[in-house]
């Protein structure tokens, strides 16, 4: 059986399930799907639960209290395997993953980083074969994002099935659609780790027209709405552009009436083609140094993948890749080579004097450079970050 083909392994109900155990890298952790607290557990407790999810024992009463304790709640008596989801080992050594289910959007916002927005990808049987390979590469935290994730049509399905395979999924969306019924009804039945949405205007004549499309403003507020009313963990990313930045602070106000944890982004990027479009929506007095790059796990611990299933270190880094529904699971290796790859300083920034004290990733300073090399948005040589 090749890598491509792996079947799903057996798992309790969806319904029935309150816990996950799974390795994550070095430790083993328990948690429970839409809360944001786990609890580490040694290795021979998590080998336990692995032995007695498959031999059908009991729940141990140290389980039982650790629920308790960390999330208040009370496990029924029964076997292990009806109330717990023991994840396998990976070889492969990965905790985290982004997805774009979709790249189309019903925005058409002019400073979008992906640059033309299609709506096509993997059918549902190429989506289920791909979250099952991010499973077994050990993905634990996955990302959903698009393009616009809710307006998929199969989103609905695949965010249940990512559930089903004990992954903490994160939603990434401009919130259009959090106000429709089977929405509302799929978060409830099972929350998300995290629901992060854009905020693009905090009025309808601002938010229209950044986003190009009349009546947004008034979607995304019912959406907010709702997420308030039912509680979802909801974090906001307000996205300064030349179109809003008027409203830059009612925008953080609009996020404060709500009471969300909220980060402010003013740095437009060139889009993942390395075109400079979004670079013209940039608002130039709101610009600010990013943090010192220090190097980052993108290959190693985490990667990204596209609707088509191509893996990359990241969203930035997408060339070289490797194509996991043609070449299953274990393509994922060469991706820490590449990842070594990317991040030498080559071209524009061969040679550089401050390397020590870049703000800039490699891979997103070469976007840059394709993009016209606009030094001031990215580079100390420049002005950026001095």
């Amino acid at each position: 059986m090749t890598a491509t083909d792996t079947p799903d392994r057996a798992a309790p109900d969806a319904s029935s399930t309150h816990l996950v155990a799974s390795p994550f890298l070095a430790q083993h952790l328990l948690l429970q799907p839409g809360r944001t607290v786990g609890v580490r557990i040694p290795g021979i407790r998590y080998e336990e639960l692995r032995a007695a999810s498959h031999e059908g024992d009991p729940l141990p009463a140290w389980l039982a209290d650790a629920a308790r304790q960390a999330w208040g709640t009370e496990l029924p008596d029964g076997p292990v395997g009806d109330f717990v989801l023991v994840r396998e080992r990976s070889p492969y050594g990965y905790a985290k993953a982004s997805w774009e289910i979709n790249l189309g959007c019903d925005y058409d916002c002019e400073f979008c980083y992906l640059g033309e927005k299609r709506f096509e990808g993997l059918d549902w049987a190429g989506k289920q074969q791909l979250l099952r390979m991010m499973r077994d590469a050990g993905v634990l935290w996955l990302q959903i994002t698009g393009g616009e994730a809710l307006i998929d049509r199969e989103f609905g399905a695949a965010y249940e099935y990512a559930h089903q395979l004990g992954m903490m999924v994160q939603v990434s969306s401009n919130g259009s659609s959090l106000r429709k019924p089977p929405i509302r009804g799929l978060f409830a039945r099972r929350r998300p780790y995290r629901l992060t949405l854009s905020v693009y205007g905090a009025t309808a004549g601002t938010y229209d027209k950044v986003t190009r499309n009349r009546g947004a403003f008034d979607r995304f507020i019912r959406g907010l709405d709702a997420a308030h009313q039912d509680r979802l963990p909801v974090r906001l990313n307000v996205i300064v552009s030349d179109d809003n930045a008027h409203e830059l602070d009612a925008m953080v106000a609009l996020c404060a009436r709500y009471g969300f944890p909220r980060q402010v982004f003013t740095n437009m990027s060139p889009t993942i083609d390395g075109e400079a479009n979004p670079l013209a929506t940039q608002a130039e007095g709101h610009i600010k140094a990013r943090s010192v790059f220090t190097g980052c796990n993108a290959g190693r611990t985490f990667f990204h993948v596209n609707p088509h299933g191509i893996a990359s270190v990241c969203k930035v880094g997408r060339d070289p890749s490797v194509n996991l529904v043609t070449e299953g699971v274990a393509a994922l290796t060469r991706l820490g080579a590449i990842a070594e790859s990317l991040q030498l300083r080559t071209g524009g920034c061969s040679g550089c004097t401050k390397v020590g004290t870049c703000r800039t990733c490699r891979p997103l300073a070469k976007l840059y450079q394709e993009a016209g090399d606009r030094r001031e948005l990215y580079c100390q040589h420049g002005g950026y970050g001095s």
